[in-house]
């Protein structure tokens, strides 16, 4: 038996180094399949996206991602090459020989990785053949009428067909590394070891199928793991096979992943296996090169929603807008699951603590979870006309008014103010106030609302009577569409809209990762999180004091519903009794933890599976090194200095205050940012590829 070469995460230039030097990477085969690549569904498909970057400095020519053929997403996403290696050229021909349609090219994003695309449509004649060969293999039977689970079937025969095509090609080497994603992509996985094909597959479940519905039933999940019947509780849901789809690809797999500590348990006990590496989810962190860049764009951002206030609350704008905060929570409309249920509850507390303690400060809150409607609210459209036609008459009234003020300045005289307004433009204004006299309040939703009797969030917020009255210090604005630049009410893309807000809200019972507290953090805008996500337990692993940079950890796990709700009551108005210097300072903070979600730092995870995987299937040729798994030692952000030691001191009693005192003497900027880097391991460099992997086509931005 051959020497194994041995495998190490602590190489120089972070790639995968060999003990051996005659086994490069080159040697090696990257495929990472599925059912979201090139393909917009959830939030895997952001994880792909994002990481594609930087697996494709680290692989090469040698990276491939696998997945389903849309023609609407082809034509704008990919662009259409032939494959450099003959191997895969050769695969790909033989199954067209044989009528399957495979779409081969470049996917037009950062890394611009190649894209294996297999057209389900032109292999559908094959579905009751490949459903025969996966109950042979499986014992699991799909029903004729989950489209979703046939697609799934003919998605993963088309991939174990490809492995087999282009294994058959190899003698020793290159080595092959499947990586799929989800259930949708495990039936490649299953047949794959079915096979026994000379491939080292990675499954990576981003949420169990099982947990998800099972929190959404409101059930007390996390605290009953070891109690359900799994078998039963998948039947009574009518998903028992797709559950056996997805465990029995968890039991396949080589190395087994899951993307947060909270997943894993979850994992172990619905899926029985315990995961080998925890995989956390990164984003493509791009930073600027002055700080105050970003608070910039928080003031421009928030200018812009500032003006959508003031048309949606016409005729009812009593409020400060200079004294007003913006929250919201976005994603999904899973009411419970995404903690909406609790927001609006925990609303209702801060909005009798605001309204108790007669404080000036109003929060408008923003509710983004698409449901269906038929049309923008006609009361929300008139709103931000009323706006437009104020501004056209302030303006033509301000240029009549600087004309005159002009001319009698050359005069050398000081205008008489009760003269230089004259009876025309009096009568202008009043007509303008009384064309913002309304008869009802300011709406609480955008639109027209289809089941409005039945929307979960629209009647939670009937019985706690938040209807944007003048008394309510909280005001709720529910926007059941995407945001889009485009837009008459709201022009903002979401990325701005994030920026011009104050603080995201996102209190949720179910979620393996939670990419909307991770997006706020890298725009340096503080959030709410639990610890029933694995964003939340990432930050509570990795930074002393959470609270202090921003990020607010409700605990959801160990606290009844009751305590949870008072505690994200407490953050809120803690938030809420905030300066203006105090949300400045913290947000410089929330911006610097962004290190944190770089993939530069998170793909080492990524490696030490596919490293793992190796070694597993191969294990004459590759052993892994003692000292994995990859650690995080002085990966850890301390408490900041500058934090008083008691939030009594750190946040005023009552938020009627002087921002003229000194709250923060001992803070200073660049001592906390210049300590924060050093407690970051320096980032993989990845430096120059080895040779035969130029990059071809440049570097696309999505």
């Amino acid at each position: 038996m051959p020497l194994a070469r041995s495998l190490s995460m602590t190489s120089l230039n972070g790639l995968p180094q060999w003990e051996d030097e005659d086994l490069p990477v080159e040697d090696l085969l990257l495929f990472e399949v599925s059912w979201e690549v090139t393909n917009k569904v959830g939030g895997i498909y952001t994880v792909i996206q994002t990481k594609a970057k930087i697996t494709a400095d680290e692989w090469g020519e040698n990276y491939f991602l696998v997945g389903p053929y849309f023609e609407h997403n082809v034509k704008t996403q990919v662009e259409a090459c032939e494959p450099p290696n003959p191997a895969v050229k050769k695969a790909m021909d033989t199954m067209k020989s044989q009528g399957c349609q495979v779409f081969f090219g470049r996917w037009l994003i950062e890394g611009s990785p190649y894209v294996l695309l297999f057209d389900i449509g032109s292999a559908a004649w094959n579905l009751d053949r490949w459903k025969g060969e996966f109950w042979d293999v499986s014992n699991i039977g799909i029903p004729f009428h989950d489209r979703e689970a046939n697609d799934a079937v003919i998605f993963g025969s088309l991939t174990a067909w490809f492995l087999k095509e282009l294994s058959c090609q190899f003698d020793d080497k290159p080595n092959i590394i499947a990586h799929f994603h989800e259930w949708q992509a495990g039936v490649g996985l299953i047949l794959s070891r079915s096979q026994k094909l000379p491939v080292a597959t990675i499954f990576t479940t981003h949420a169990t199928l099982l947990g998800r519905y099972l929190c959404a039933a409101s059930i007390d999940f996390y605290n009953n793991l070891d109690q359900f019947n799994i078998d039963k509780e998948a039947g009574e849901r009518q998903i028992y096979h797709r559950y056996c789809m997805e465990r029995a690809s968890v039991h396949c797999a080589h190395v087994f992943t899951t993307v947060s500590q909270i997943t894993a348990i979850e994992a172990e006990h619905m899926l029985k296996r315990n995961p080998d590496v925890v995989t956390p989810n990164g984003l493509n962190i791009k930073k600027f090169s002055a700080m105050h860049e970003f608070q910039n764009l928080h003031s421009m951002y928030k200018a812009r929603i500032q003006e959508f206030i003031r048309g949606h609350f016409y005729g009812h704008l009593d409020f400060s807008l200079e004294n007003t905060l913006f929250f919201f929570i976005a994603g999904r409309y899973e009411f419970s699951n995404k903690g909406a249920d609790m927001f609006l509850e925990a609303l209702s507390r801060l909005n009798f603590l605001l309204r108790v303690h007669k404080t000036d400060v109003t929060v408008v809150v923003f509710f983004i979870m698409p449901a269906k409607t038929n049309n923008f609210n006609v009361e929300t459209l008139k709103g931000q006309a009323v706006r437009k036609q104020l501004w056209d008459t302030a303006q033509s009234v301000k240029e009549k008014f600087g004309k005159k003020l002009y001319n009698a300045l050359l005069k050398g005289e000081i205008p008489d103010l009760n003269k230089i307004l004259d009876r025309d433009d009096i009568t202008i204004m009043k007509r303008a106030i009384f064309s913002t006299q309304r008869h009802c309040l300011p709406p609480v939703t955008t639109h027209n609302m289809i089941d409005d009797g039945n929307d979960p969030i629209l009647n939670t917020i009937r019985r706690i009577g938040l209807f944007n009255n003048r008394t309510d210090r909280v005001k709720v604005i529910l926007h059941p569409e995407f945001l889009s630049s485009t837009s008459p009410l709201l022009p903002l893309d979401y990325e701005e809209f994030v920026r011009g807000c104050h603080l995201g809200v996102f209190p949720s019972y179910y979620e393996p990762w939670g990419y909307t507290p991770a997006e706020c953090t890298v725009m340096g805008i503080p959030s709410v999180t639990t610890n029933l996500s694995g964003f939340g337990c990432f930050m509570q692993e990795h930074v002393a004091d959470p609270a202090a940079y921003g990020i607010y950890i409700v605990d959801r796990r160990f606290r009844s519903p009751d305590e949870s709700c008072n505690q994200l009551t407490q953050f809120l108005y803690g938030f809420c009794q905030q300066s203006r210097r105090q949300r400045i300072i913290q947000r410089n903070r929330t911006e610097r933890l962004s290190d944190l979600l770089d993939w530069r730092y998170l793909g080492r995870y990524y490696m030490h599976a596919r490293h793992l995987a190796l070694s597993r299937t191969f294990p004459d040729k590759f052993e892994m090194e003692p000292s994995a798994p990859p650690k995080t030692e002085g990966f850890r952000y301390p408490r900041p200095s500058s934090v008083p030691p008691s939030p009594s001191v750190s946040q005023h009693s009552s938020p009627h205050h002087s921002e003229d005192e000194d709250e923060d003497e001992r803070y200073d900027e660049d001592e906390e940012a210049e300590r924060d880097r050093q407690n970051i391991k320096s980032p993989f460099s990845l430096g120059v590829l080895p040779q035969g992997k130029k990059k071809q086509h440049g570097e696309y931005r999505n």
